[in-house]
């Protein structure tokens, strides 16, 4: 069922509701009323009559007697003590209506006293030894009742189809912008075009909270979209290079005529292009996981150990350049593997620059530990020390490496798991320094 027309259903509902609700306390204040206005005719008829009679007459029959089968009118009897009747003005199934004993008895203790007996509603008061007994048929509050019923019912109708009509106008209103919502995501998604905006209404309501978060999601979706692209133009980019190589000295180890020198060079380029790009799909999906929302499980770690075993083994890999290390101790709660990729990161970016020296520091101060890794090469421009921290991104004195531009990107990453922070700054030996910051283990 549409939308529009449960809130139209309900809205008839509603006024439904209310009505039946207004009409049942009308139907029982008017009820209570009639009621009252016929007790008052009662009690007015029978003290007219006693005023206008002198004492009791004998008994004796009416002129002409009403018949309360067919009548609504007012009756008028007048009884002996004992409760016969000396005269009336009514019959009822051909006899006079009788008043029962209950009825004269409270007459008489309350000097006045109402009763309904079958389909009469009667009046007695005490008169002359005697009693005056005034009477009216209940259908009179009866008939008065069932014209408000129709008359409620009849005016209902209407309400009712008016309330559903309005109801489905205010609706239809309120949802157009609702709808204009569903009609352009709808169209967004079709044709991928996350530069559109909603109009945001001028009032202040939900709809114009639900066009403005609509418009930020599609702010944050375009540039989610844009750095997608732009992040697999860039993957894309970087890996034909290898792959080109690849291609080229698969053909020249598939060729016949050719030297054993040609070969072997041939194969060693496979094999540095192939590790080359190994390297790259890895840190690929290291981001893949940083964008997928994934969490580092932690542990506790010594961070003393780690680096001097890192520095250890990138020391032998680069025989040709020194690297100075001085750690502290120092223990932090995060996850081994990932602190040992950012300090990996941190030294292959080091040596990559470095005319000689690199140097590899971790010391602790108020409850953090800082890693510096420094080196001796150009250093990297003020205005550049943010954005290589973006992926792909390479300062223009760095752009003839084999780096694809992803490891600072990953090594940011793990540092804000841990909840700390890394920036690129100058070194006391001449060229970049990265400081890395991370919390240090609390004492349980």
């Amino acid at each position: 069922m549409p939308l529009r027309l449960r809130l139209a259903l309900f809205g008839a509902g509603v006024v439904a509701l209310a009505l039946a609700v207004f009409g049942l306390l009308l139907y029982a204040l008017l009820a209570r009323g009639v009621v009252s206005n016929q007790d008052d005719a009662l009690r007015a008829r029978a003290r007219d009559a006693a005023s206008a009679l002198h004492g009791l007459p004998p008994s004796q029959s009416p002129v002409a007697a009403a018949n309360l089968n067919k009548s609504d009118d007012l009756y008028v009897e007048l009884l002996a003590s004992d409760g016969s009747v000396l005269y009336t003005t009514a019959t009822l199934d051909g006899r006079p209506p009788s008043a029962p004993r209950t009825l004269l008895d409270d007459a008489t203790r309350h000097n006045g006293a109402f009763t309904t007996q079958g389909s009469l509603r009667m009046y007695a008061s005490p008169y002359a030894g005697g009693y005056i007994v005034a009477g009216q048929s209940t259908r009179v509050p009866q008939s008065n009742l069932s014209g408000v019923v129709v008359f409620l019912v009849v005016s209902a109708v209407p309400a009712l189809i008016a309330a559903l009509i309005a109801s489905w106008l205010v609706a239809g209103r309120a949802l157009a912008p609702l709808h204009a919502v569903a009609v352009a995501a709808e169209d967004i998604g079709r044709k991928r075009d996350f530069a559109r905006r909603l109009p945001v209404p001028r009032s202040r309501d939900e709809v114009a909270a639900l066009a403005s978060s609509f418009n930020g999601m599609l702010n944050r979706l375009q540039e989610a979209y844009e750095s997608q692209k732009q992040f697999v133009s860039d993957a894309s980019h970087e890996l034909r290079t290898p792959l080109t190589t690849i291609q080229g000295n698969a053909g020249l180890l598939a060729a016949k005529q050719v030297s054993e020198e040609v070969r072997q060079a041939a194969a060693a380029d496979v094999v540095q292009e192939s590790g080359r790009m190994a390297r790259l799909v890895d840190r690929l999906l290291t981001l893949a996981r940083a964008d997928s929302g994934t969490r580092l499980a932690r542990a506790p770690v010594e961070l003393k150990a780690l680096v001097e075993e890192v520095g250890r083994q990138a020391a032998a890999l680069h025989p040709r350049q020194k690297l100075n290390v001085a750690a502290g101790p120092a223990a932090l709660d995060g996850d081994e593997d990932a602190i040992r990729q950012l300090v990996w990161i941190l030294l292959d970016n080091a040596f990559r620059h470095a005319a000689s020296t690199v140097e590899l520091r971790l010391s602790t101060d108020s409850g953090w530990a800082r890693l510096t890794v420094a080196d001796d090469g150009p250093g990297v421009p003020a205005r550049d020390r943010e954005r290589i921290f973006e992926r792909f991104y390479r300062v223009e004195q760095s752009r003839e490496g084999s780096h694809a531009g992803l490891g600072l990107s990953i090594a940011r990453w793990i540092a804000e798991q841990h909840g700390g922070r890394i920036v690129a700054g100058d070194a006391t030996i001449g060229g970049a320094a990265f400081l890395v910051d991370l919390p240090l283990l609390r004492p349980s």
